[in-house]
């Protein structure tokens, strides 16, 4: 028994396949072609991948600070925009097998101090040489 159909009763029904209701039935390769025509992205958001692994999912827990003034933020049309970093917040370095790599923690516009990242120094260096 699928866990799904363990915790509900009833076996999960997915929507597919959205084609209008009537007297032909649409079976097999039809219906596979059918459903990837309606499941494409436009071609704007062709670098978006359009699928993702369950495993990516986390609880979403409401936090006011989480809420971005879009007027802030140029999204270009092909949906991206550029990061602004404000300044470095520590240094660090990570030790591998047989080097070590600088990282810096970066402070971007439009996030929070909790949103800070650690970035190889060597390219924040290229990318924000006011930063140092």
């Amino acid at each position: 028994m699928a866990p799904y159909e363990a915790l509900y009763s009833h076996k999960f029904r997915t929507f597919l396949c959205w084609t209008e209701l009537g007297k032909r039935r649409v079976l097999g390769p039809e219906l596979v072609s059918k459903t990837e025509e309606k499941l494409e992205l436009p071609s704007e958001l062709d670098r978006i991948h359009d699928m993702f692994h369950v495993s990516m999912l986390r609880c979403y827990h409401s936090n006011p600070t989480h809420i971005g003034s879009v007027e802030d933020i140029d999204v270009r049309p092909d949906l991206t925009f550029e990061e602004e970093s404000i300044q470095i917040l520590d240094c660090d370095k990570k030790v591998l097998r047989r080097k070590s790599i600088q990282l810096v923690k970066v402070l971007w516009h439009n996030h929070s101090i909790d949103e800070a990242m650690w970035e190889p120094e060597d390219a924040i260096r290229q990318q924000f040489p006011h930063l140092f």
